[in-house]
């Protein structure tokens, strides 16, 4: 009898080339050497994600793995992004999220903007934040206030964002506002519009102040309420079509949630390892906690969950390169991963008992940051509702 090698398996010849391998191993050792080590010492104290991880990530690609050659980037595909988002979720889930803030983020970028802007963001030099979110705009999008009046060759801006994580550090902001005041009620959606607003690096634009969130984890990074007051932009800022920004919005979303997904089987991936190593030193009755059914049992559930979400992962992922559309099934693989992060991390804090709910254990930071999961880029709920209207066709109210 053949016997395969214990502990967590994350191959899979159908998917993962040598190509790909050779990418997963230098994020993996990457992650493992650098990043975890941070994570450790940082998020205790709320520290920031240091800035030799920024300079690290570009040095190595990370930051241009969606970006065409042609702009200084890898010209890889959304499988390889997600299986490097995966590697650095393993280690902190900030950093994962980190890699986001680079690889074309924001779109529609215009022909100049392409050559001059991309290959400066694939090194890792031109990062961004998003101002989208808002108190009464979180799943609804459509409902945004925040508003941008035009006088003359200007825009002129105010209003309030929510959630605007990396925005002091980032070099730009992408901002949705809406350009028409009548706001539709039959398609409130129309009428908005994005803007590309360039700025210094750990501050905010002029007319810009920020009020940080008092988060419960991902830390490493700060994240922000931002209020703008009579902001003025130049007409050449805005992204897109003028009141289409809505649908630049919604056009990462299978991206966003492939990278989601990625991210929270990292996270539980972090949990499984940190419970097999912890169950084969932690005794009780004089024997290590691992030889125990029941732990035994619990362990292989835990891998079991993160390999299912994991080979749905790498569907979509595959869907979304091969060009076809996939929102039901990027939906469905961003709701199972999230779901699943939470339940397997909090399995690691039951495995270590006592010693898991204090911080000398890194698997209450693998919790806290898998709550996160069912939250951002679209809830959980919100994952049901897209999936449950392709099957049912939307509700009638």
């Amino acid at each position: 009898m053949t016997h395969r090698p214990s502990g967590p398996v994350h191959e899979s010849p159908r998917y993962l080339t040598d190509e790909r391998l050779a990418i997963q191993k230098l994020a993996r050792d990457y992650a493992m050497s650098e990043v975890l080590p941070a994570a450790n010492e940082l998020d205790p104290q709320r520290g920031l994600i240091p800035d030799r991880v920024r300079e690290q990530m570009g040095a190595m690609g990370f930051f241009g793995i969606l970006i065409p050659e042609e702009h200084g980037g890898l010209g890889l595909g959304v499988f390889e992004y997600c299986l490097v988002a995966e590697e650095l979720a393993r280690a902190w889930l900030s950093v994962s999220g980190l890699l986001a803030r680079g690889n074309g983020l924001g779109g529609a970028f215009t022909e100049e903007q392409q050559k001059r802007l991309l290959p400066r963001m694939a090194r890792g030099e031109y990062l961004g934040a998003y101002a989208l979110s808002e108190a009464e705009a979180g799943s609804d999008v459509a409902n945004i206030r925040c508003q941008a009046r035009r006088e003359g060759d200007s825009w002129v801006v105010n209003g309030t964002k929510m959630w605007c994580t990396y925005a002091d550090q980032a070099d730009y902001l992408v901002l949705f506002a809406r350009t028409d005041p009548h706001k539709d009620p039959a398609k409130p959606h129309r009428g908005i519009s994005a803007f590309l607003i360039e700025k210094e690096r750990g501050a905010f634009p002029q007319g810009v102040t920020g009020t940080k969130a008092r988060k419960i984890g991902y830390f490493g990074w700060n994240t922000w309420e931002l209020s703008f007051d009579n902001v003025r932009l130049s007409a050449d800022s805005m992204l897109g079509e003028e009141g289409k920004g809505f649908y630049l919005a919604l056009a990462g979303l299978e991206v966003g949630r492939a990278h989601t997904a990625a991210r929270s089987i990292g996270l539980a991936r972090a949990a499984l390892e940190d419970s097999i190593a912890y169950v084969g030193q932690r005794e009780q009755f004089g024997t290590p906690i691992g030889s125990f059914q029941s732990i035994r049992f619990k362990i292989a559930d835990m891998a079991a969950q993160i390999e299912a979400a994991r080979q749905l992962m790498y569907h979509v992922a595959t869907e979304i390169d091969s060009g076809r559309s996939c929102a039901r099934e990027a939906a469905m693989a961003k709701y199972v991963a999230a779901e699943m992060a939470e339940r397997v991390t909090s399995e690691a804090v039951q495995i270590h008992g006592g010693a898991g709910y204090t911080t000398d254990f890194a698997v209450e930071r693998h919790w806290r940051d898998a709550r996160l999961t069912k939250i951002f880029e679209g809830t959980s709920e919100i994952q049901l509702r897209v999936i449950s209207d392709d099957l049912l066709g939307k509700a009638v109210r």
